[in-house]
């Protein structure tokens, strides 16, 4: 759903429409609803866990968290506001935000998107955004394998790239069944792509 404004919003008026609110974004200056299912936010909530786990096992200084509204901009220049179903930022980065409803203008150390309908986003225009940004680590979890053959082949299977920023642009790495998933960001992370699409799936009781 499409929220049509009279102008073109800056992603410094979209904060203040929806400050808090992760169900929006900000696209082409027009704000944007973003819905998702059960299985999506599941798969989220398990990501962000996982790294929490890693984060307090190593002692790192990150903030990992959910729907950060993040400042982008496209080729054309235009402003964007996303929010990233993870988001994993240096603490010293995250302080600097704890008493204020502004976006993040500086780069995440990892975004995290889960695909779903709308999957030529995350593939196509939050994959140049992120890039120009300088996000380090960008991953894009399919886990239903909704992307076209050109993205994950013939059978299609659900798959997890991971996209490293070397030089200003992104070398990406596919990963899929029991593959483990190779972090920069995380480097000794035990993380599977089977398990990341079980957490897609009911519990058995």
């Amino acid at each position: 759903m499409t929220y049509t404004t009279t102008k073109p919003l800056t992603f410094e008026e979209f904060l203040k429409v929806c400050p808090e609110d992760g169900s929006y974004e900000l696209v082409n200056g027009e704000i944007v609803k973003v819905d998702s299912t059960g299985a999506h936010r599941s798969v989220s909530r398990f990501i962000v866990r996982s790294f929490d786990r890693e984060i307090e096992r190593l002692g790192l200084d990150y903030i990992v968290d959910k729907d950060i509204a993040i400042r982008t901009y496209t080729s054309g220049g235009k402003e964007q506001g996303r929010r990233p179903d993870v988001s994993v930022i240096e603490g010293r980065i995250w302080e600097r935000y704890l008493n204020t409803y502004a976006g993040i203008i500086e780069p995440l150390l990892l975004a995290v998107e889960v695909v779903s309908t709308n999957w030529e986003d995350d593939y196509v225009d939050k994959l140049d955004e992120y890039q120009r940004l300088g996000i380090s680590e960008y991953w894009i979890v399919d886990y239903l394998a909704i992307a076209s053959r050109s993205y994950l082949g013939n059978p299609k299977v659900p798959s997890v790239f991971v996209h490293q920023l070397v030089d200003g642009q992104y070398q990406v790495k596919r990963y899929a069944g029991d593959d483990r998933i190779i972090s920069q960001i995380f480097p000794e992370l035990e993380l599977t792509v089977a398990m990341v699409v079980a957490a897609s799936q009911p519990r058995i009781v």
